[in-house]
């Protein structure tokens, strides 16, 4: 989690990793400005922007999707143990559902979450953090390159 500021505007914003871990050189992150902060900011995709960040502890809430939801609120149980970890905890949850491949596998994922959560587990295991867990943007968890600009 870090706060900072674009072209001036206020943010915070989780550092999703890249995927690409390089021993002795850690790994590198990334994030995705939402259409809010890049209007505030006067920005577009493709700009050239003036980013200033620094680390903070006060995680924001992740925005849980629909699927995870449904699933929470027909699981009385585990809904509560979800609204009594730690939004930290909860962006573990929701980035080892999305660190899958197909709609299936993540389905399950679900399942197993909800089963976890109903037994008191708080966090997810055997999670790799370095991972890239956003499928739309990596190839086998590894963030893929951006077109190029020119």
């Amino acid at each position: 989690m870090v706060s900072g500021t674009f072209n001036g505007v206020p943010f915070k914003a989780v550092l999703e990793p890249d995927g690409r871990y390089a021993p002795g050189k850690g790994s590198s992150h990334w994030f995705r400005p939402d259409a809010k902060l890049l209007a505030d900011a006067s920005a577009k995709a493709g700009d050239t922007v003036a980013v200033s960040l620094e680390p903070t502890t006060e995680w924001i809430e992740p925005e849980v999707p629909e699927d995870l939801k449904e699933a929470l609120a027909a699981s009385p149980k585990a809904e509560a143990l979800w609204n009594d970890i730690t939004p930290l905890a909860r962006w573990d949850w929701i980035r080892w559902i999305r660190a899958v491949k197909t709609p299936e596998t993540r389905q399950k994922h679900i399942e197993v979450a909800l089963d976890k959560l109903n037994k008191g587990t708080r966090r997810p295991c055997c999670f790799n953090r370095n991972l890239c867990s956003e499928p739309y943007v990596s190839h086998n968890w590894a963030l893929i390159e951006p077109p190029s600009m020119s």
